[in-house]
């Protein structure tokens, strides 16, 4: 716990006990909001391949998830870790144009 303390930069263990909450809450409110917005478009499990639906479903759930991390962070007065680590994470798989200084 103490290397993932100081990986994190955060101080408590009340602090890393609201950010696994976080990371549980937002990946369960992605998944639940991904349903309906699939079946918006049409897109049902049993309409549809599960070769062709699962990889649709979690290309939905992947957006979602970032945009509401912050979000839920904030919810939870960690706002500052989940925005650093968001723009960390997207930098990583190439989106860090998203977040370069003019």
């Amino acid at each position: 716990m103490q290397n993932l303390k100081k990986k994190w930069g955060i101080n408590s263990n009340v602090q890393i006990f609201l950010i696994f909450i976080v990371f549980a809450i937002n990946g369960s409110f992605a998944s639940w909001v991904a349903s309906p917005v699939t079946s918006f478009f049409g897109i049902e499990k049993d309409l549809v391949d599960p070769i062709v639906y699962w990889p649709l479903r979690i290309a939905l759930i992947f957006p979602i998830y970032q945009i509401t991390l912050p979000i839920t962070g904030f919810l939870f007065g960690q706002f500052k870790f989940f925005w650093n680590f968001e723009k960390k994470f997207l930098s990583r798989i190439g989106l860090g144009f998203l977040f370069k200084k003019v």
